[in-house]
């Protein structure tokens, strides 16, 4: 290797080599050499880390205790790291005394093992088993020091023992997931956690009885504190519990049999190869493998299943969306030939055969390597190359990582990173470091696409192309035989698409492109120009797919995708053609081709579980305090998911019914994340709101749907009326080193969720939010308590925010808060109410929002507002409204619906209305909701021709007479 950091600029050089003499200006202490690290090792390794510099700079008398007892030059082994953990715990007998022994044991820990790795004095076999057993005995030894204690406090938790079927106490079984589980944890990784205990029961010996799975999800809240929580000392490790069954929605510990029965009944694939790297790394390891071997044959079937092959196919194709949406192609673990492909190319093996092949369940990946090349499932000329690329990466990954601690395997930008880099990987330069990892790259990318990528489609072949199309494009034409060519193809008007594409052709966004920009359009034109003659109006057709085509005109990869799919393509001038509405959508966020990708799933929506297991997936990746990531992801999603709907009902694949039911599902997942996204992040700052036992609390907090999303009829433009409550005591604090009042934690909770959904990105709205509708409007408290709101309905509510309850129901949060929220509007609801004076309050309610949002007077004769004229369907709304405050007291089935659809069902079945009249009035209201839904795809308003649906509107004013006026 050269003279260190050549590669630098010499001052920058310099600064870097001797920048060890800014902790020890008076030189390196004995003590370093004592334990056989020279001044020159110490220049190397401060050079290369800036956290080894920081860590000495602030703990400096930490470090040197530590090197004393064992030099750096002895490898990190799982016995010393048990030791060491001990004398940390030894003297702690408070719960924050245990989360600052756990943070400087940390310390201790990662500067040794960032030491050696960075200086590679270590090789990757020793850092991945070193950090993974650091992560297992950190976890188990604050579950051995929280689990006694909680005992005292809440009593022990007792049930059926596992294997010998007796009673037993009970104690937490931690299943480590992903590289920890694989004991190939990073460097400066966090940890996929899932927490179980074997049974249910009940605890005993405490001030009162809790059940098992209660003192188990305590118990696993202060575990996560212990060891996610950031504090002066700073963190342990980051915990993520998003691969438990359910996600962040589903409870914190789930008995065995609940385990059992979620992965037998509803596991999805994708779980599958998680559980592939299951392993139990804390608590009660006896226990822990009876669940284990009861889970295998969910993981490992008897057969040999080559559908893996499909799912782990469309594992990386959502990855590659996520590479192509945030602009991942430097990131070396999820980038084309990165780890991901290399562990997908192991554990594709291991689901396919590992029921079979036994050899196979194993989980470290190296190993498996050396079994597939055993069992001659793979080539040995592979095996070597998979083997090498993988071994570089993670040396690279904890490179990177090192550096400064922290999670990333984002390829670094500067020199001054690049040259650390570098060295460190042993090169002595960054353009030598960057050929080896391209050559790594490539050969990965070659082995994934010959086992498990789908063979490219031939979409460069251009056959069956109209020559016009080119000599169009290419200007090889004069504007004389284009408008003939493009009148003689079925152009309705030559003129305009010629204009238009000859104003594309000679712009200058255009004409500024590089040679490989220029000659991607100069392929795709064509090719779009050929398959727009196939569509009704391919003019009109044309000036809305170019709105895209402009909007890619940078990122030509997108044409690449067009091109090389040409269903996609197909897809692409069908939708533009039926609906401009869709078009736009497109146009504003491309990323959304890779949806047109697959005729079967975009035309097939999928219903609200696999809509929560498609958003889980795309979320776990993303860390809840990564906001912005988070936001952004969660706006594809819903795009991604409303453009399948919107397709599939010009299609005609949806009714109506199902439209609105679509979307609101959507709305509903979305919201689900949300709430699960904002209050983790307040909990991480303040700690867990608490419960006046002092129990802490599992949110409590639930989001109320009024109008349109309460109501189950969402559109495609719809926003959202919410309303937010808790059952929390608003007296009391959170329970973190940063407590507030509940009262404050709940608002901001509110606030935080309000910022998710209606804030602008560059990828636009998630959805616009309405909180008028809570207790006392805008001049009320963003979030109430739940007893505040049932005191507001029973003694304040005006009679239009009784109405309003009709339409309302729980849409998100913790399933008590929703509970108890249903009791409360069936109460109100169930109200007896006088049927004149409330006939009343409603017709004049009616006539002011006519008056206000109907057409003016001046213009009805020519136009008819679809809602709010007289027969539309806000009067059909009103009269359910109307009848169900009326009717509720003496028919309390009548509550269980918030649709109207199904509530005039119920009015018709109670007797409340002849049934001939409920269903008539239900395909009046379904017809008159269809033609808005269309209207909305072609960017139309809800306002008609003034003689449009007489028929219907005469039977709703007729209905009107009958219910209001009598």
């Amino acid at each position: 290797m050269s003279e260190p950091w050549a590669s630098l600029p010499t001052a920058l050089a310099k600064e870097v080599s001797g920048c060890w003499k800014a902790v020890f200006p008076a030189g390196a202490p004995a003590w370093f050499a004592a334990g056989g690290v020279s001044e020159a090792d110490l220049a190397e390794a401060l050079g290369r880390s800036l956290f080894l510099r920081q860590t000495l700079d602030r703990h400096l008398n930490q470090i040197q205790s530590a090197l004393l007892k064992r030099p750096l030059t002895e490898p990190t082994t799982e016995v010393w790291l048990r030791e060491r953990l001990g004398e940390y715990l030894a003297p702690v007998d408070s719960e924050p005394g245990l989360h600052v022994a756990l943070r400087q044991y940390r310390r201790e820990v990662q500067f040794r093992i960032i030491w050696r790795d960075l200086m590679r004095w270590a090789g990757l076999e020793e850092t991945m088993a070193a950090t993974s057993a650091f992560a297992d005995i950190a976890i188990d030894g604050a579950l051995s020091w929280l689990y006694p204690r909680a005992c005292e406090e809440f009593g022990t938790p007792w049930g059926r023992d596992p294997i010998t079927g007796q009673d037993a106490r009970q104690n937490m079984v931690v299943l480590g997931m992903g590289k920890l589980g694989g004991r190939e944890l990073n460097v400066s990784s966090d940890i996929d956690l899932i927490f179980a205990f074997p049974s249910k029961g009940e605890t005993r010996g405490g001030r009162r009885a809790l059940d098992n799975q209660q003192f188990f999800v305590r118990l696993g809240q202060r575990l996560i504190q212990a060891l996610d929580q950031m504090t002066a000392d700073g963190f342990v490790f980051r915990v993520d519990m998003r691969l438990r069954p359910y996600g962040q929605s589903g409870a914190l510990a789930l008995s065995f049999a609940a385990l059992e029965t979620y992965y037998q009944d509803q596991g999805r694939d994708w779980e599958r190869y998680a559980m592939v790297k299951a392993r139990v790394v804390a608590g009660d390891q006896r226990a822990g493998e009876a669940l284990m071997e009861s889970l295998r044959p969910f993981v490992y079937r008897k057969y040999i299943d080559f559908s893996a092959f499909e799912s782990l196919r469309s594992m990386k194709e959502m990855i590659s969306r996520e590479v192509r949406r945030k602009g991942l192609e430097n990131n070396i673990k999820l980038g084309s030939g990165g780890i991901r492909e290399i562990e997908f190319v192991v554990q594709a093996f291991q689901l396919i055969r590992g029921g079979r092949d036994r050899e196979l369940q194993q989980r470290e990946l190296l190993q498996i390597l050396s079994e597939l090349e055993a069992l001659e499932l793979l080539p040995s000329r592979v095996v070597d190359e998979l083997r090498s690329a993988y071994v570089f990466l993670r040396n690279l990954e904890h490179a990177l990582q090192g550096v400064e601690d922290r999670q990333t395997q984002i390829l670094p930008e500067d020199d001054l990173s690049c040259a650390r880099i570098a060295r460190i990987m042993g090169h002595d330069g960054w353009a030598e470091c960057l050929a080896e990892l391209n050559g790594h790259r490539a050969r990965v990318a070659r082995h994934f696409a010959d086992i498990i990528a789908t063979e490219d489609q031939a979409g460069s072949d251009d056959s069956g192309v109209d020559d016009g199309c080119y000599e169009l494009w290419l200007s090889e034409m004069d504007e004389s035989a284009a408008l003939d060519w493009l009148k003689s193809s079925g152009f309705e008007d030559p003129e305009g698409s010629y204009r238009r594409l000859a104003n594309l052709r000679d712009g200058r966004t255009v004409q500024m492109l590089q040679t490989q920009g220029r000659k991607r359009l100069n392929q795709f034109v064509p090719l779009l120009l050929n398959a727009l003659k196939d569509v009704e109006k391919p003019s009109e057709t044309l000036e809305r797919v170019l709105q895209l085509v402009e909007a890619i005109l940078r990122r030509t990869a997108y044409m690449v995708l067009l091109m090389e799919n040409p269903g996609a393509m197909t897809q692409l001038v069908r939708l533009c053609s039926d609906s401009p509405w869709i078009a736009r959508l497109l146009a504003e966020t491309p990323l959304l081709l890779d949806e047109l990708l697959n005729a079967d799933s975009l035309y097939s929506p999928p219903a609200k579980g696999e809509l929560q297991d498609d958003l889980r997936q795309q979320m776990l990746r993303i860390p809840y305090e990564d906001l912005e990531d988070q936001m952004e992801a969660l706006r594809y999603f819903k795009k991604a998911h409303v453009l399948r709907v919107a397709a599939s009902e010009l299609k005609g694949t949806l009714p109506l019914m199902k439209v609105s039911d679509y979307l609101t599902w959507i709305a509903e997942v979305v919201l689900d994340h949300v709430v699960d996204v904002a209050f983790s992040n307040l909990v991480a700052r303040h700690g867990y709101p608490r419960r006046a036992d002092g129990s802490a609390c599992n949110t409590d907090f639930a989001i109320i749907g009024y109008g349109k999303l309460g109501g189950i009829e969402l559109g495609y433009t719809s926003d959202l009326d919410l309303v937010f409550v808790h059952q929390a005591d608003p007296q009391l604090t959170t329970d973190g080193e940063k407590p507030i009042d509940n009262a404050v934690f709940y608002t901001r909770l509110g606030q935080r969720i309000v910022h998710i959904l209606s804030t602008q990105t560059p990828s636009g709205q998630l959805y616009e939010v309405d909180m008028r509708l809570r207790p006392s409007g805008n001049s009320g408290l963003l979030v109430s308590t739940l007893q505040a709101f049932e005191k507001y309905q029973q003694e304040d509510a005006w009679t239009w925010e009784h109405q309003a309850l009709a339409r309302a129901r729980g849409v998100a949060g913790c399933a008590e808060t929703l509970q108890a929220f249903e009791r409360i509007r069936h109460q109100i609801l169930c109200r007896p109410r006088e049927k004149n004076a409330l006939r009343r309050e409603v017709s004049e309610m009616r006539e002011k929002m006519r008056s206000t949002l109907g057409t003016p007077e001046a213009s009805r004769g020519s136009t008819f507002h679809i809602k709010h004229d007289h027969g539309g369907i806000v009067d059909i709304e009103f009269m359910v409204q109307y009848l169900m405050l009326t009717w509720c007291a003496g028919h309390p089935e009548l509550t269980q619906w918030s649709d109207n659809i199904r509530q005039m069902e119920e009015l018709g079945r109670a007797g409340v209305l002849p049934v001939a009249d409920t269903e008539r009035l239900r395909d009046v209201f379904i017809t008159l909701r269809s033609t808005i839904h269309r209207r909305a795809l072609q960017n139309l308003n809800s306002q008609v021709d003034g003689g449009a649906f007489g028929e219907e509107r005469a039977y709703i004013e007729s209905m009107w007479q009958k219910v209001m006026t009598r």
